[in-house]
């Protein structure tokens, strides 16, 4: 007589969370200074909106689709392949794919662009009043921050909207610096070092 035994194996995954924070909050900080004439040029801002804002989010967009978190896996990978296209539109405009592609880039297209990310990032803000207060102001800002884009691309007083795009983008990156570094302890110490927030009741899941 034999004695059959069935094996689960459970394979757990840490929160990405606190990783695609991060990638979220230094590419911000880095294009934030650039805006505000901090700095010159994109050229080195370009290694950092492709490798933390946009592979750093996917894997954290990849590791949440394990944790089915349907929310923040489609929020740190659009989000991270929308830094992987920034990183190639700024490509094309210093001409590293031939003077011809960089000569036919209409600035409008990339406004359109903004626009579709405003409405993604509306939508996404309702969803973040179910996590937390700290990832729903992140996500408010972002909103402002491609209102700026989207007018400044299309020309619509340039001087004011850049500034709204470039001041929002900076306060994105210091309060994903912070919920990062609360992913990060709180779950380290298994208690709250760095509180983030309730959600917002009526949206609470």
């Amino acid at each position: 007589m034999s004695n059959n035994s069935t094996q689960h194996v459970k394979i757990v995954t840490a929160d990405p969370s606190a990783l695609g924070l991060f990638g979220l909050a230094m590419v911000t900080l880095v294009a934030s200074f650039q805006k505000l004439g901090v700095t010159d040029g994109v050229s080195l801002v370009l290694p950092w909106a492709i490798f933390l804002g946009g592979i750093g989010q996917l894997i954290a967009s990849m590791q949440d689709f394990k944790h089915n978190n349907t929310f923040g896996a489609t929020a740190f990978g659009a989000f991270g392949l929308f830094w992987l296209g920034v990183a190639m539109t700024w490509l094309i405009q210093l001409g590293a794919f031939g003077e011809a592609l960089a000569k036919e880039a209409d600035p409008k297209q990339l406004a359109f662009a903004f626009v579709g990310y405003l409405i993604f990032s509306v939508f996404m803000t309702v969803g973040a009043m179910g996590t937390h207060k700290v990832l729903f102001i992140i996500f408010v800002l972002i909103d402002f921050l491609f209102i700026g884009l989207s007018l400044s691309t299309f020309g619509v007083a340039y001087e004011y909207t850049h500034l709204l795009a470039a001041v929002s983008e900076l306060l994105i990156a210091l309060f994903s610096f912070y919920g990062s570094a609360a992913a990060v302890l709180n779950t380290h110490y298994g208690r709250v070092v760095l509180p983030v927030g309730k959600p917002f009741g009526a949206f609470i899941k």
